[in-house]
This record gives structure tokens, sequence and C-alpha cells, in this order.
């Protein structure tokens, strides 16, 4: 009997839910179902709709049964940073107040009058990020790496109450079962198990390598580059180049950095007056080549700005750059900037690492921008491998697997993903 396992995927744009089962020795995949997901304001906040995710979420399920598909074990993945506060009932306690918002601003200098940024870093590992989740927690008040526990020395120091901090549960736990009001709407029972629920450990986790010589690009709306490892890297050198350690499957450190992403191509596509494909998008951005303006992408004026054009443009001026003006220009100027972000980033993880690293790994949804694909091969001169792009329903799909023994080992998991998708190399002019 076939064992089919569900991977809900939410990401901060879209979600969708993809089945997968083993068939002749390799791994499938099948969407079953598709929604959208953006951002509402509410009480003058940007928020996330939790009540239109919640549906959606369970009629992405109840699909299951109708294409007599029902599923051994559900995953669920997502967004990280964000969350919300739950009552003795289980009901939301006001708004899941996203991390776009404002309400983070400068809260970072009232956390450091209580615990200075060197030692808050040496403590959790954490890259600075103005929406990281303890500014979140601190504004509503107004983690650590060797324990894998939280870290309730610096919850008491910030007067953050510590029974809204769970346990913290390992990839492959079992949560329990539907309960019996999902039953009826989707029409059975099955096991929830925790895949690496933040939506890059399930990425991560589907990448086609079991060695040590690659740098992985986790490409989406964030772009997520880093390596992997067996301890934390909580030094002051760390701190300064802005890296972060994040829990991973099996206790492993997914040490990387968070670049803004396709975030800023995506926002600049909707200011413009033509519904440009994608691909007519990396055709503007070719014929724009000739642009010689490049941005920080990283820097917060590139969060949430009314217009990501005017950002760009602002941006180049503060900076005595030539100010992109058409819409080819524009393009190049994103495109180029983000290539130039992930070239700077692999230097610094081989000064940190003092390694030479071969080639890089591009996973999920951007590795299908073949025209960012190149450009980080031209601007790193590594090899680059793009695909899978479902990696994140992937990731999420083997944990289950793991968990049911349907496969042994990550390092099987692996080269079932090698064997089973086509993970394409990109071409570099060097």
């Amino acid at each position: 009997m076939r064992n089919y396992y569900l991977a809900i995927d939410i990401g901060a744009s879209s979600g969708r839910h993809v089945v997968g089962w083993m068939e002749n020795q390799k791994l499938c995949l099948e969407e079953v179902y598709r929604f959208e997901n953006k951002l509402i304001e509410r009480d003058a906040h940007l928020c996330w709709d939790m009540k239109r995710l919640f549906h959606e979420v369970v009629e992405g399920i109840a699909r299951c049964k109708r294409y007599n598909c029902i599923p051994k074990s559900i995953g669920v993945d997502t967004w990280g940073v964000d969350f919300v506060l739950l009552d003795e009932t289980q009901e939301m306690v006001g708004e899941a107040v996203a991390y776009r918002d404002n309400r983070t601003k400068d809260i970072d200098k009232k956390v450091y009058e209580v615990i200075s940024e060197p030692d808050l870093y040496y403590r959790n590992g954490i890259q600075k990020l103005p929406f990281n989740t303890i500014y979140q927690l601190f504004a509503v008040k107004l983690q650590n790496p060797d324990t894998q526990d939280w870290d309730w020395e610096l919850l008491e120091k910030l007067g953050l109450p510590k029974h809204l901090f769970s346990t913290i549960h390992v990839p492959k736990t079992v949560v329990g079962c539907l309960t019996e009001e999902i039953q009826k709407l989707v029409g059975f029972n099955t096991e929830v198990v925790l895949p690496a629920t933040h939506d890059t450990g399930s990425a991560i986790l589907a990448v086609p390598a079991n060695d040590d010589d690659y740098i992985y690009l986790s490409s989406g709306t964030w772009s997520l580059m880093g390596i992997e490892r067996k301890i934390a890297d909580c030094t002051e050198e760390s701190r300064v180049r802005n890296f972060t350690n994040e829990g991973g499957y099996h206790y492993r450190y997914r040490y990387l950095k968070n670049i803004m992403g396709l975030w800023l191509i995506q926002s600049i596509r909707q200011e413009f007056k033509h519904s440009y494909s994608f691909d007519e998008l990396c055709t503007l951005a070719k014929l724009g080549s000739y642009f010689p303006s490049l941005v920080d992408v990283n820097d917060t004026s590139f969060l949430a700005p009314k217009s990501m054009i005017q950002a760009l443009q602002d941006y180049c001026e503060r900076t005595n750059q030539e100010k992109p003006e058409t819409e080819c220009e524009i393009l190049a100027c994103a495109y180029h900037s983000l290539a130039k972000s992930y070239a700077d980033t692999v230097l610094e993880i081989e000064a940190i690492t003092a390694k030479k690293y071969s080639r890089i790994h591009i996973v999920g949804g951007g590795s299908k921008d073949g025209y960012l694909n190149k450009l980080t091969a031209d601007y790193t001169g590594k090899e680059v491998y793009a695909g899978p792009v479902e990696a994140t329903a992937l990731g999420n799909i083997l944990v289950q697997m793991l968990k049911a023994k349907d496969l042994a080992e990550l390092k099987e998991a692996r080269e079932i993903i090698k064997r089973s998708f086509d993970i394409k190399k990109v071409g570099s002019e060097g």
C-alpha cells in the first residue's frame, strides 16, 4: 500500500499543499491546493489574516480526500519570527502582527539597555534584523545555542512572562491527530508531525548534496545563504558580519545570512503599469545591464517601502550614484545588487570558516529565475546548481518519511532528491 505524506507550506505571499510518495525508487510530488497570502491592515498595523489562512489550510487538507490521496501524516512549515499569543482556551489574544510592521522601530535600543548587542549575540547567535522575535516581544511588553532551550535568564532580564514559552520539540515529533471538528470537515483523520517548521529549515533538508563543499541559497521572497554546521558560531566576528545560527534537523545549525531576496523584484513588478511575466522582467533586466548603480539590498529602506522603485532611486541619490529611471534600469539595479550581495556573502562565509567552497546550490521557487542564477554564477565565480524548486515541501515530506521509517537517514533522503528531480548546472561567463 502506497504511503502519502502532505506538506503544508505557508509562505509570505502564497501557500501550497503538496502530497509526496515513493514510486519506482523516486520521490514524486503533486500539488493539490494553492492559495494567496498577503498582509492586511488592522488597527494601524500590518497583520496576517489568520482566519482566512486557517480556512485555506483546512480546505487544502480536504482536497486529499477528493483526490484519493489520504496522507499518512501532515507537516506544516511557515516563515519564522512572527507569533501569536494564546489565552487559556487557546484563542488568539490580539492580532497576528507581521514582521514588516513598524512596531519594532527603535526597540533594539531599548533591549540593549537591558543587555548589550554583543552579549545578546553571544547568548543566542542570531543575526540582527529589526523584526526579530525578541524585539517584537519587547515591543508588546512597553534562546540559547548550548542548551537547545529558551534562554530563561534573558527572558527574566527582559521581564517577559515565562509561561508564554512552551517546550521546544525537534522535527519528527508527533503533535497529535486531527480534532473531531477538523475530521468532520476534511473527511478523515491522520497524524500531525513536526517537520523543520521554519520553511528555510525544511528547504535546506532538500539540498541534493551530502558533502561539505557547498554553500546553499534558499531563494524566494527572502534569500537565505549559508552552510550547515555542527556547532553554533557566536563569536564577535560572526556578530559583526551579522550571521545567524538557526536550529535545523537533528540539532544541525543553519549558519546563514538573511538577504532581502526576490521581495525587491516582486515589489517592483507590482508598481509597473504593464503586468509583465517574470520571464519578461528578466529580459528587461538584461536590456538594462549597462546600468552601473548598485544598492545594499539589506538596507532597512527596502523592508516595506510604499514604493520600492522610489526606495531604489532614493538610495542611489543618497549614495551619489546614477538614479535608475527606465524599467530596464530599475530591474537591472535590483538584479545586479542581489547577485552582488550573494557574492559578498560567499566571501564572508569563506573568511569566517577559513575554507573555500566549490559550488552553490540554489533551492526553492527562486531557483527558476535563470537570469538571477546566471548573475550569481558570474558574480561569485562558483559552480551554481539550481533545484529542486519545491525544496520546502520536499524537506517537510522527507522528515515525515524519516519519522515513518520509509527512509532510514538524511543521507539517503538527499540521494533520493538527486535522482528524483532535475538539478540544472548554471552557465557562467566567469
